[in-house]
């Protein structure tokens, strides 16, 4: 998945906490942090079903690939786009599209219309604001969560490249 548990267990309190300071009146913050939560982890792991079924797709035409010198990238990155097209599925991942965050966008826009419809059915959560208000509070609030831990992460990068021995990616130091 484009982002971690953690990471997206992170997101949906911070969420929850800014929602429930501003737009909303919430009487049971961890029944929203769990919808939250929810939502984000079903939405991102449409892209990992596609991508299973897509990996499945090219398995089947290896030999013919094989045979025509046929890339299993370009074919992998065109059937995908092909199905997400044909599904009406917004890409999750901005990187093609020139983003630096991990969520593109127009995904960070498709989640704000679905969490906030969510919202309303959260049962003791009260709109204080238009509907379209608390979806733009969520776009703001996850755009800037999303930003922060960009400029964490890339900070991290700089820091370690700057260490005199190389550190090898994903280790405990």
């Amino acid at each position: 998945m484009l982002l971690s548990r953690a990471f997206i267990a992170y997101v949906s309190r911070q969420l929850t906490k800014r929602l429930a300071a501003g737009p909303l009146e919430v009487g049971d913050e961890n029944l929203v942090r769990e919808a939250v939560a929810e939502l984000i982890t079903e939405e991102l792991s449409v892209e990992d079903r596609i991508n299973e079924e897509v990996r499945e797709l090219l398995g089947q035409y290896s030999d013919y690939m094989r045979r025509e010198a046929v890339s299993y990238q370009e074919m992998f990155k065109r059937i995908k786009r092909l199905l997400l097209a044909e599904r009406k599925i917004v890409r999750a991942s901005g990187r093609e599209t020139g983003d630096r965050m991990k969520l593109s966008r127009d995904k960070i826009n498709e989640l704000s219309h679905k969490l906030a419809a969510a919202l309303r059915r959260v049962p003791r959560v009260r709109f204080k604001l238009e509907w379209n208000d608390v979806r733009l509070e969520i776009v703001r609030a996850v755009t800037e969560i999303l930003q922060t831990e960009d400029k964490i992460d890339h900070a991290a990068r700089v820091k370690i490249k700057s260490q005199k021995r190389e550190i090898p990616e994903g280790s405990e130091e």
